[in-house]
């Protein structure tokens, strides 16, 4: 629960609908879909095997194993990558989840009575246009993450998710079939489901890869993490599978939530990072109940939105515990304190500094491209390399516990050749 709770978040709900309007909404799916499951499934059992097979922090359990199996110790440079990615997302997540807190109190406080389109980006461009506003929203989230994270794994973060992942998913369920009814159904699902193929290109398979990476939680370290904590009696694969499925459910469900109600106003899919929020205020203004169900909603993205972010500290404060002998408590406080100072940049880069660029893009956008699109893909590119060509078949059999010969060689077969290569291909041409 607490690797799916990590998996479903802003990623899901934020990130992918944005990022479908964007590229050109089926075949930019077409493509996440594939990666998700043919890519993300098999590096994401591998680096869960990896972290169970350490029992440490990223660093701490690749260095572990290299060494076991008679590799190099400088394996454990892929965790430290993996910890970077970590801590760059982190810098650019939390002021997101300091918008979702924001119109959370908006929802339960006016419940965006009387807001249409224009309404919706005014709001909207307001807060970006506050640093104060957004500083302030930001280091609540941060003071959330940091309570929970001090409860430790079993007593903060398992509670947190286990009745409220579900719930949020439920509610998707529900305002899907509300759109249904509501318009804009029928153009939303043909726009994300009936691909134009001459709209792919590398760069949309780059994104669709660093999408399907970022929404799972792959080499980012938290789920080597999580893995430190699996019992050995919980099979590796079946949990991956769950993850992905789950997660890509979200997903979906989101993009059925959020582009019905672009279609149904007239507005644009394209709208860029800030489509969820000025999209489903408006929905919820015309919604029977919806006042109720707009602050239920931004509620559960709430959770969804911190319980992502703890994956991302709860790594990086495993490893100041590992590498510097901290305690959890100062851990948590030294992390929180360095992405809060780091997060001001982000903050600006959306009004003060929003002229200020680099190679033609902002700050977010550049460390977005980083993160997602070159940290992520070259971090999952060295897990599969490494648990396929450097940990010996026993001992990657041993964690994965498969029964099934056939299914272990599909994974074997995968990992060592056709994920490789796919997500060094994908990188590649979407560079160039």
């Amino acid at each position: 629960m607490a690797t799916a709770g990590f998996a479903v978040g802003l990623g899901n709900i934020w990130r992918f609908p944005y990022l479908t309007g964007e590229y050109g909404g089926a075949a930019f799916v077409l493509v996440y879909l594939l990666c998700a499951f043919g890519i993300g499934v098999p590096i994401l059992m591998a680096e869960i095997l990896i972290g169970r097979r350490g029992r440490r922090s990223p660093p701490g359990s690749m260095r572990a194993v290299a060494e076991r199996e008679g590799r190099s110790r400088y394996w454990h440079l892929v965790g430290g990558l993996n910890l970077l990615a970590a801590f760059l997302i982190a810098v650019v997540y939390c002021v997101i989840i300091g918008w979702v807190l924001f119109y959370l109190c908006q929802a339960v406080a006016t419940g965006f009575a009387g807001m249409d389109g224009p309404a919706a980006a005014a709001q909207f461009d307001a807060v970006l246009a506050s640093t104060p506003t957004m500083l302030s929203w930001t280091l609540a989230g941060l003071f959330l993450t940091g309570l929970i994270i001090y409860a430790g794994v079993e007593k903060g973060i398992e509670k947190a998710v286990i009745v409220l992942m579900p719930a949020l998913f439920g509610l998707l369920v529900v305002l899907v079939l509300y759109n249904a009814f509501a318009g804009g159904f029928a153009q939303a699902l043909s726009w994300l489901f009936t691909p134009d193929f001459s709209k792919l290109d590398g760069g949309v398979c780059l994104a669709a890869l660093g999408q399907a990476f970022f929404s799972i939680g792959v080499a980012m370290a938290a789920m080597m993490t999580y893995g430190a904590y699996l019992p050995e009696r919980i099979s590796i694969g079946q949990s991956a599978v769950m993850i992905v499925t789950a997660d890509t459910l979200v997903a979906l469900l989101a993009g059925m939530v959020v582009f019905p109600a672009v279609f149904a106003n007239g507005l644009d899919p394209a709208a860029g990072t800030g489509l969820t929020f000025k999209i489903l205020p408006i929905a919820f203004a015309r919604m029977p109940g919806g006042h109720f169900v707009g602050s239920l909603f931004f509620l559960l993205l709430s959770v969804a939105a911190i319980t992502s972010m703890i994956g991302f500290v709860h790594s990086l404060t495993t490893w100041l515990e590992e590498s510097r002998a901290y305690t959890r408590q100062k851990s948590v406080i030294v992390v929180l304190i360095v992405i809060a100072a780091t997060s001001v940049s982000s903050i600006a880069s959306y009004n003060v500094l929003s002229d200020w660029k680099i190679m033609g893009v902002n700050l977010n956008a550049g460390l977005d491209f980083v993160a997602n699109q070159v940290l992520l893909p070259i971090g999952g590119f060295l897990i599969a390399v490494f648990a396929g060509w450097f940990m010996s078949r026993n001992s990657v059999m041993e964690e994965l516990a498969i029964a099934n010969d056939i299914l272990f060689g599909i994974w074997r077969l995968l990992i060592r050749f056709a994920v490789p290569t796919a997500v060094a291909t994908i990188f590649l041409f979407g560079i160039i």
